[in-house]
């Protein structure tokens, strides 16, 4: 089949375009800068002002919606704008262009209001109560992708769960980041539950995805390595990968989060993250563990890299660099 991928350039998004390869399918990719990877079609425009839509939706059977603003630097607006208006576009574009599969790109935190999530499924997105405006936006599009759903326009919602991985210049650069400075902390002991994915696993979910049978559609499915491991621990061992110390110092809850109010309203006028938000603290301090029996039944998929392989494929990752 011929596929359509937004935001291939990533750590998720080129692993995405790289196992969509190897399952044959014919790769078709858009973002707004080159990815270089070899074997696909590559163009280079705007999903909320598209110029060059005609020459990329043609023929496509099946899009993967991965592009977004992430972070939360911008206005709501513009996360509005990245996250909602474009997905719309590229819903209608779809289907008038008789696309027959949709899968989106959302993420666990459209359901996440504050309390612990523990070995839940996925919840319903509640644009209304979660935290920030990357997880309300992402909220508002996973709605709109699976009300798009019609007998001739199959819809996916998959939620990845903090993705990593070598290379990985979000999550796993700032962790290393802040161990080597001495500034990677942890909140209330760093005791909670948590679920990671590595991103090859990540990966592999959308590729299972495009195959899947009509009957998986039209919901969201939770996407994790299914290994709940500690904040403590998953920090720690993050930090041993790239030769870092892992964090000792703990910080009560009621502190970290009132820090974390305070640097928002300091940094908000700013281009550039605060050092600590009031949502991190939530994500550090809270258990957030989730169950992949539907994922795994509908997809027929399975995580294939453990997380102690993870951690070792990112060690030697280190350790050549």
């Amino acid at each position: 089949m011929k596929v359509l991928i937004t935001g291939g350039r990533g750590l998720l998004g080129s692993a995405v375009v790289r196992e969509i390869q190897k399952s044959g399918h014919e790769c078709v990719v858009v973002q707004r800068t080159p990815c270089h990877v070899p074997g696909i079609s590559e163009f280079l425009d705007d999903l909320i002002a598209p110029t060059k839509s005609e020459q990329w939706i043609k023929g496509v059977e099946v899009v993967v919606h991965l592009a977004a603003k992430v972070g939360i630097v911008g206005s709501y607006q513009e996360f509005f704008d990245s996250n909602v208006l474009a997905t719309r576009k590229l819903l209608e574009m779809a289907k008038e262009n008789g696309v027959q599969r949709f899968i989106f790109a959302s993420s666990p935190s459209v359901a996440h209001t504050g309390n612990a999530l523990i070995g839940v499924g996925a919840h319903k997105a509640e644009p209304a109560h979660v935290r920030g405006a990357y997880s309300r936006t992402k909220a508002l599009a996973e709605i709109d992708v699976l009300a798009a759903h019609s007998p001739d326009f199959s819809t996916m919602a998959l939620r990845p769960h903090l993705v990593w991985g070598p290379g990985d210049t979000q999550l796993i650069e700032r962790i290393v980041a802040r161990a080597r400075s001495g500034r990677l902390f942890l909140i209330d002991g760093g005791y909670s539950l948590i679920d990671t994915t590595y991103v090859t696993n990540a990966a592999q979910a959308f590729a299972c995805a495009i195959d899947a049978p009509t009957s998986a559609f039209h919901r969201a499915l939770m996407v994790t390595n299914g290994e709940p491991r500690t904040v403590r621990e998953t920090l720690g061992r993050i930090a041993h990968a790239a030769g870092a110390q892992a964090p000792t110092r703990s910080i009560p809850f009621h502190i970290a989060r009132a820090a974390g109010y305070a640097a928002e309203g300091a940094w908000r006028s700013r281009k550039s993250e605060p050092p600590l938000t009031s949502f991190l603290v939530e994500q550090l301090a809270t258990a957030h563990w989730f169950d992949l029996g539907e994922t795994k039944r509908l997809l027929d998929w399975s995580p294939s890299i453990s997380l102690d392989q993870g951690f070792a494929d990112l060690a030697m990752w280190y350790a050549k660099a």
